[in-house]
């Protein structure tokens, strides 16, 4: 009982500071399914076929996607219906519409055989902020709860589990230095075919020279993964917080790929902005802030 307390807070009492940060988030969320919407639109547009099936591509041919501008008025819609979410209009289903569409949106333009993950924790939330519309629509306050819980506990069920996957996959040699530089290896011959040339940085020049570097930064990230539970805990979710984001950036560091969304999400729900907003935001003396709070009560 304590766990589930601890992720869904139902005895907190609800503070100003609270319903203005969710709304904060909320749009972050809606802001990037509107850039992927109509990034993907017109990529979609170019493909000619699927070679990797994923999600429901493996149920239903997807291919009706790629002619006619199909998918620019499968953006459109993800947009609307994710518009009138945030705005509370059709709130019941609003969400989980364009959830379900954003998700057809995501098979059809990575059915070539690269697959994204850095619109995976977007997608995750979406489908939370659409289960809590659906079921707590009427009341604000558990919506709020019930959204960031479930938000609480995935992410660091994803993050943990990424981590076991690992082991299981290698086992305990997982972090040793070489296999990173197999992939420094590797992802050079991406970045010279993208954009002609690779130029290692002197992160990873120092990798490749001291195997040992390797090891610690696998090590690390290795172990900021595995603990990715400690989410679920209200006080320990800032530290491990900061340490996935340490992670994401010593990927970017040695991999150069950089999961920029995993960041942004991490800063946003991992540290208490809400109690911080109530502790010094002063709401009754402050008109402008007072408008801003009973806006976002209102379409909450």
């Amino acid at each position: 009982m304590n766990f589930w307390n601890n992720i869904f807070k139902p005895d907190k009492k609800p503070t100003k500071g609270e319903a203005l940060f969710f709304k904060i988030f909320e749009l972050f969320i809606i802001v990037f399914v509107l850039k992927y919407a109509w990034q993907w639109g017109p990529y979609i547009q170019q493909v000619g076929e699927v070679v990797l099936p994923l999600g429901i591509a493996q149920y239903i041919d997807v291919s009706f996607m790629f002619e006619h501008n199909i998918s620019l008025i499968n953006a459109f819609l993800i947009s609307l219906f994710a518009v009138l979410g945030f705005f509370r209009i059709l709130p019941k289903y609003s969400y989980l519409l364009s959830l379900v569409l954003f998700h057809l949106h995501y098979v059809s333009r990575f059915s070539l055989g690269e697959i994204s993950h850095g619109s995976n924790f977007i997608g995750m939330s979406l489908l939370a902020l659409g289960l809590g519309l659906f079921f707590f629509g009427k009341h604000p306050v558990q919506y709020r709860r019930f959204t960031m819980g479930v938000i609480f506990f995935f992410f660091g069920l994803g993050y943990t589990s990424a981590a076991v996957s690992k082991l299981i996959g290698t086992g305990l040699t997982w972090p040793a230095g070489e296999h990173l530089w197999l992939w420094i290896a590797e992802r050079s011959v991406d970045v010279a075919s993208a954009t002609g040339q690779f130029s290692p940085n002197i992160i990873q020049e120092w990798i490749m020279e001291y195997r040992f570097l390797g090891t610690l930064s696998l090590v690390f990230g290795l172990l900021a993964e595995f603990f990715g539970f400690l989410f679920w805990f209200e006080k320990t979710r800032p530290y491990i917080a900061t340490a996935l984001i340490m992670m994401h950036f010593g990927v970017y560091l040695t991999m150069s790929i950089m999961f920029d969304v995993y960041i942004y999400e991490l800063l946003i729900i991992g540290y208490p902005w809400a109690n911080l907003f109530d502790r010094y935001l002063n709401f009754e003396n402050n008109p402008i802030l007072s408008k801003i709070y009973q806006w976002s009560i209102q379409i909450s």
